[in-house]
């Protein structure tokens, strides 16, 4: 980038504001696209398509829940798939959602929640529910079992979003490559696009699997 300075002489204190201006364009300019991209294209993020809440989010938030889902107080569950579940929560611009809370809620490997309309069936060493809140960069994660199925549903993660207790989004994360979403109308209704933004890979990593899961919110 050429930057024109003026033929006549300046004095020391007008050469600095010049110079202390030009290196603000200059760094402007210089910005890498990867640290926002949706700023560098000069677009907007779709938003993360919402679903139904389904019938078994708690009555009452459990004693316990933490990131950790694998774990409630003393117990731990060892049934299933271990898994990771993570992610950054940003508006439309790409911008993280400092702040927000993230929740998420499941059966265990048998298929049950803990819940009055599911009988209480639920292993009491699954936790079941869990809530974070992300950080300035939007980032969250959970340890949770790789989603499992139930009468008549696909495997599924149920997410929350909130903002200064404003819901923001509620949706369901889905196992790509699963036999059971080709036959789940909820999953069908979303269509090619929406499937895509919450339909993610459950990959093998050195302490079970990771599924990265991208939030895009109206904020």
């Amino acid at each position: 980038m050429r930057l024109d300075l003026p033929e006549t002489p300046l004095k020391p204190s007008d050469r600095r504001t010049l110079l202390l201006k030009s290196a603000g364009l200059l760094a402007a300019s210089t910005v890498p696209a990867w640290l926002n991209p949706a700023w560098a294209q000069g677009t907007r993020l779709q938003p993360t398509p919402s679903q139904t809440e389904g019938p078994f989010y708690p009555e009452r938030l459990p004693a316990d829940f933490d990131f950790d889902l694998l774990r409630n107080g003393n117990a731990r569950y060892t049934a299933g798939q271990a898994a990771w579940v993570e992610g950054v929560v940003t508006d439309t611009r790409g911008t993280p959602v400092a702040g927000a809370e993230v929740e998420i809620w499941q059966c265990d490997q048998d298929g049950h929640y803990h819940h009055p309309r599911d009988g209480d069936k639920a292993d009491p060493a699954f936790q079941g529910f869990g809530r974070v809140v992300v950080g300035k960069d939007g980032s969250y994660r959970f340890r949770t079992l790789r989603p499992a199925k139930y009468s008549g549903r696909t495997p599924h993660i149920h997410v929350k979003v909130r903002l200064d207790k404003t819901d923001l989004l509620t949706t369901q994360l889905y196992v790509a490559g699963d036999p059971g979403n080709a036959r789940d109308g909820i999953w069908r209704r979303l269509g090619e696009q929406g499937q895509a933004a919450v339909t993610v890979p459950f990959v093998p990593d050195s302490d079970g699997l990771r599924a990265r899961f991208p939030i895009v919110v109206q904020a």
